[in-house]
């Protein structure tokens, strides 16, 4: 006899992954899902209730009980079934974090097979199985504290029965039919129970897949929120951060470290004569190229506009040049005529190295005086100070 069934492990997984996503008050497609989960819940009910009754049936076709029994069983059952459908598709469980209304759906499923342990105490064995079954449903839902209230429940109500009566609890095996029927009983709880540990299992494989996806997409939030969302480049709060970090381990290594401060030269003519649109895709292939021209180590962000900060750690200033200088001849040299007809980018560049009393705005602010002084000398250069 089972008063308990689960969907599709994957569904449930699923809606686990919107309770953490979700806010508290749930969105109309997550009590939706919701409401699904708990109507394949019940009409799993219903089956088991179904299977209960029938086990039932044989004892009462035997002589051994009163088809009342079964009867009044079978619909007892509905009943806590049909009130809980009601409280479900009216949104009262929605109201609670657990939606299920756990403990009180075992605490009703409980009371039901003792008040057939007691009025049937000759075939009381068959109910008191239920209850292993009731809680192996609950161990799928319950948190520790709603363990604990329905573990209590069920042992005020098991004394109540052992110790406070003389009952003649017990399960029929007088005859091959009563035999069968309470082979019947032990089976379907232990096949049932076995499911659900079953289902248990398999919840929980694909619980921890979700949570490696859940880590990924977290991971790749953390990165977008360090990227400009353009170029791929760190935006500019990432890019001072690293700033700050590499400005300190240089300090701490006493490794020279140096800074560059690039500009693209006309952008503003670019985006009028040809349009923003092909003014984004020469910042993307600006920015790929440099990422093709750096070294792992090196960090670049865009500082601002066509502004964009190239960090260089264990570089000294003539190293730094050099690499700049080389830089500006790959953009130079690159195929700007895919864009339009003629176009043609340069970039220029102000590096400085670090000094003992710098701070990043100290920096900043020398690196942005060699930018300008390229500006002056004539653009697509670089100049140093």
């Amino acid at each position: 006899m089972n008063t308990a069934a689960t969907s599709l492990p994957e569904r449930n997984a699923a809606e686990v992954a919107e309770l953490v996503l979700a806010p508290e008050a749930a969105a109309p497609e997550v009590r939706a899902r919701r409401a699904r989960q708990r109507r394949q819940m019940y009409i799993g009910q219903v089956a088991s209730y179904s299977l209960g009754a029938s086990v039932l049936m044989i004892y009462a076709y035997d002589g051994a009980i009163s088809v009342d029994i079964a009867s009044l069983f079978w619909f007892g059952g509905l009943l806590i079934i049909g009130t809980f459908t009601v409280l479900s598709e009216a949104g009262v469980g929605d109201r609670f974090t657990d939606h299920y209304l756990t403990v009180f759906q075992i605490s009703a499923h409980m009371a039901l097979q003792f008040v057939f342990l007691l009025s049937v105490p000759t075939i009381g064995i068959a109910f008191i199985c239920v209850l292993f079954l009731i809680f192996a449903f609950g161990t799928l839902r319950m948190t520790s504290a709603q363990a604990m209230i329905t573990w209590t429940l069920a042992a005020t109500g098991l004394a109540a029965v052992f110790l406070a009566s003389d009952l003649p609890i017990g399960m029929p095996v007088a005859t091959r039919l009563q035999r069968t029927a309470s082979m019947l009983c032990f089976v379907l709880v232990i096949g049932q129970c076995a499911f659900l540990g079953l289902f248990g299992a398999t919840l929980r494989k694909i619980l921890y897949q979700r949570s490696i996806e859940l880590k990924a997409a977290y991971q790749r939030i953390e990165e977008l929120a360090e990227l400009d969302e353009l170029t791929g480049s760190y935006n500019r709060r990432c890019i001072m951060r690293l700033l700050d970090t590499e400005m300190e381990k240089s300090r701490r290594a006493s490794t020279p470290c140096a800074i560059a401060l690039i500009d693209l030269d006309w952008f503003k003519c670019i985006n009028d004569a040809h349009g923003h649109p092909v003014g984004d895709e020469v910042l993307r292939t600006f920015s790929i190229t440099i990422f093709a021209n750096i070294r792992p180590s090196d960090c670049f962000g865009r500082y601002g506009g066509e502004e964009f900060l190239l960090l260089l750690p264990d570089t000294d200033g003539e190293a730094a040049s050099r690499m700049l200088e080389r830089l500006r001849s790959i953009v130079a040299d690159l195929d700007w005529s895919a864009f339009s007809l003629g176009m043609r980018v340069t970039i220029s560049a102000g590096v400085v190295t670090l000094r003992d009393v710098d701070t990043a705005d100290t920096i900043l602010a020398r690196a942005d005086s060699a930018l300008y002084s390229a500006k002056a000398q004539g653009r697509n250069r670089i100049a140093t100070s």
